[in-house]
């Protein structure tokens, strides 16, 4: 057993490995430091796939792990505000780990063959540790010169394959594919014409639930929204959590934003508590002094529910979040209809799940609060997600974050 595990320290496979985590997640980084280049992308695209196919069982499991580390560190960053910073390792390494073995599996059961490898590699995509599904490989595609649907993904990975296993006098066969996997859709479709304000909100996590900040965060909305109007916006969008309170239990903060909704349009992050339910996190509509309620019905893992049996999810509260209970979620997306224009209503992690697109939706509101994890390239990754769903489900997408990047994402 000794050698077994003393193998996997061999030092020439944890390098190779880190290079192609590196290589596989260069793109995040780029594109947070603004240095996305369409040829840099593509080369090191290839580069990282090339290197990481064919390869044994370790280099696999390393990959994995680093990249698990490198796309995802960010996700114990949360741990603070439940006062229990000291798991911050614990988590950054559990979830490198879990990503390691799900790459050690490919090396493993694809051991004898690449091409055992390059389904399994292309399968990645489905699987969704604890229902936690940002791990898309095809997103390292979106900004080269290969399209990022689910047939070029598997023409880009094969193209490497044959590149890579084929004899020398026949490589070239490997350019069909890849030829094919080359991104040629250049449609642009026309988004609603509605001037639309999203606005730059930057609001520390450790204030937002503060209740020595609330009303300073009320007066901010409120003054935002006037300002909307001298503007002649016609909408305005803000982020999850705006209103940092149970928004359908302020009557009087309703009847303001009713008043306000005469005027423009408001769309809101806010929570909600029903009796006999219990606590949702919602997003308000107020339009022509009328409210409406969407709750979410994907909620973040561990964030929001615990993505374990009941019995599970009772002793996990109960020792790491003081006995509080998950959120409660809807059982199905809710539209806005904004000026006769149907707009799907989704909330941060949301906006990044299938499950919110059923029915090809045109236009989509997602709103977020990346508060929870900033500093960090969490807020970049969300953003690329979206632009991958955007032009995968060509969804326009409204997208006004707190502590993110807010703007109209076209397909």
């Amino acid at each position: 057993m000794k050698k077994n595990l003393d193998i996997y320290f061999t030092r020439i496979y944890i390098i190779k490995a880190f290079v192609i985590a590196l290589l596989l997640s260069a793109f995040i980084y780029l594109d947070y430091f603004g240095l996305t280049f369409l040829i840099l992308n593509t080369t090191l695209a290839l580069i990282g796939f090339y290197l990481l196919l064919g390869e044994n069982r370790i280099v696999w499991f390393w990959s994995g792990l680093f990249i698990g580390l490198l796309w995802f560190y960010w996700i114990s960053f949360s741990f603070v505000y439940y006062d229990l910073a000291f798991l911050i390792p614990f988590i950054i390494l559990g979830v490198a780990f879990v990503y390691g073995i799900l790459f050690w599996l490919i090396g493993r059961v694809g051991s004898r063959s690449i091409y055992v490898q390059l389904p399994l590699l292309f399968g990645v995509s489905f699987v969704d540790p604890f229902s936690f599904n940002w791990l898309k490989l095809q997103l390292i595609l979106l900004d080269t010169y290969f399209s990022t649907t689910h047939l070029a993904f598997g023409l880009f990975l094969s193209g490497i394959t044959l590149f890579k296993a084929l004899p020398k006098w026949t490589k070239s066969v490997a350019l069909l594919p890849l030829i094919a996997a080359l991104s040629f859709n250049h449609t642009t479709l026309e988004f609603p014409k509605i001037d639309v304000a999203l606005p730059i909100m930057h609001i520390p996590q450790s204030q937002r639930w503060d209740a020595k900040y609330q009303q300073e965060a009320i007066d901010l909305n409120f003054a935002l929204i006037e300002k909307a109007i001298v503007e002649k916006k016609e909408l305005i969008i803000f982020p999850e959590s705006a209103f940092p309170l149970y928004l359908n239990r302020a009557p009087r903060l309703i009847e303001a934003l009713k008043n306000y909704s005469e005027r423009i349009t408001i769309v809101t992050g806010s929570l909600t508590y029903e009796e006999n339910e219990g606590f949702y996190n919602s997003s308000y509509l107020f339009q022509k002094g009328e409210m409406q309620i969407a709750h979410k019905i994907v909620l973040v893992p561990f964030g929001e529910e615990v993505p374990f049996p009941a019995f599970i999810v009772e002793i996990i509260n109960k020792l790491f979040f003081d006995g509080a209970k998950d959120y409660q979620k809807a059982k199905e997306p809710h539209d806005f209809v904004i000026d006769g224009i149907p707009f799907r209503s989704a909330i941060c992690y949301e906006g990044t799940n299938d499950k919110l697109f059923v029915e090809n939706p045109k236009q989509m509101i997602v709103i977020s609060n990346n508060a929870w994890f900033s500093p960090s390239t969490e807020q970049t990754l969300q953003y690329l997600l979206l632009r991958y769903y955007a032009k995968k489900y060509q969804t326009v997408i409204y997208h006004s974050a707190n502590s993110g990047k807010s703007g109209i994402i076209m397909p």
